[in-house]
């Protein structure tokens, strides 16, 4: 059921926003120099000791991981051979670590195309052909940094990525030295406004496309569907909802996650229209919200250490605050 008033997130006294980004950058540029001059084994090789170094001093993250993996173990029995542990945890972060330098390598556009499989493209592509834009919801897990290189190669596609806060100016900044001329237009949005709504209707009844995240509630969000995702409650933003209501256009899962030795990008359509009746409202949110925790929890369970959302999700009330 959505409810109003402060999110789960703001009762637990610390935001995930107000974490800081903590993704290497600094060090994964390093390793990205690494790995253009010697190959990716030489920059796993110099990566573990950064990847056991952030897993030895950053109890928030630790705590996190296991509890996210333990959370999936649960969920979907035999996904692994035993109850996670460090090892496990281990590999999660360094699963993350790689994936930083291949959201370089995407920007880029050195990353392998062989290596890249697509489903479901088809169905948009009918949409892109019609000049008919709409809504991607995505999520922090896998390297949706392919996805940009997608909207390059599909000349067509016209994408607006929607970013809830700042503190990851830094690591944007460095992909755009990567990829000057990526058709990729990221909007800063720390709350929607009327003037922001009409921005975005524009953006959409001219072909384009909206991407927005579904798993990370905003900073001055004052709504959340509470949902079932891995077997506990979880809180999440009704943003990507609202908005699909309001500009009466398609709803789509987008998702980049690794398989094989490489990734696939995948879109599923969670909905043609979205509506919102009146008077059940929150019900229909809630429906929504649901149908998407639900298919990246399919997805989770394909690829378990793509999920990157270190910090106390699922905001139990015995948790310890994250730093």
């Amino acid at each position: 059921m959505a409810q109003a008033g402060l999110n789960p997130a703001t009762r637990s006294g610390t935001h995930w926003a107000a974490l800081g980004e903590h993704t290497f950058v600094g060090g994964i540029w390093l390793l990205y120099a690494v790995h253009r001059l010697f190959g990716r084994a030489a920059f796993r090789v110099l990566s573990a000791p950064v990847v056991l170094l952030h897993w030895c001093t950053r109890p928030a993250l630790r705590a996190a991981s296991l509890d996210y993996l333990r959370r999936l173990h649960a969920a979907r029995p035999g996904l692994f051979a035993r109850a996670p542990g460090w090892r496990e945890g281990l590999r999660h972060v360094a699963c993350f670590a790689e994936t930083m330098l291949d959201k370089l390598l995407a920007m880029a556009g050195r990353y392998p195309a062989a290596r890249i499989s697509e489903r479901g493209v088809a169905d948009v592509d009918v949409d892109l052909r019609a000049g008919r834009g709409g809504i991607f919801v995505t999520a922090h897990m896998g390297c949706l940094e392919l996805c940009r290189a997608f909207a390059r190669e599909k000349s067509i596609l016209k994408l607006t990525v929607l970013v809830h806060t700042k503190h990851a100016e830094s690591f944007n900044r460095l992909l755009q030295r990567l990829d000057p001329q990526a058709r990729v237009r990221l909007m800063e949005v720390s709350e929607f406004s009327p003037a922001t709504a009409v921005q975005l209707q524009a953006i959409v009844a001219e072909g384009g496309w909206v991407a927005i995240a579904g798993d990370r509630v905003p900073i001055h969000s004052a709504q959340v569907a509470e949902v079932q995702f891995l077997g506990h409650t979880a809180p999440l933003p009704v943003g990507p909802y609202v908005l699909a209501s309001l500009l009466r256009c398609p709803l789509v899962l987008l998702s980049c996650l690794h398989q094989g030795a490489g990734y696939q990008i995948r879109f599923e359509r969670l909905a043609e229209r979205v509506e919102l009746p009146r008077g059940q409202r929150a019900e229909a949110l809630q429906r929504y919200a649901q149908a998407y925790a639900d298919a990246i929890a399919a997805r989770l369970a394909e690829s378990p250490y793509d999920w990157f959302n270190f910090y106390a999700f699922w905001e139990r009330p015995d948790a310890p605050p994250t730093v």
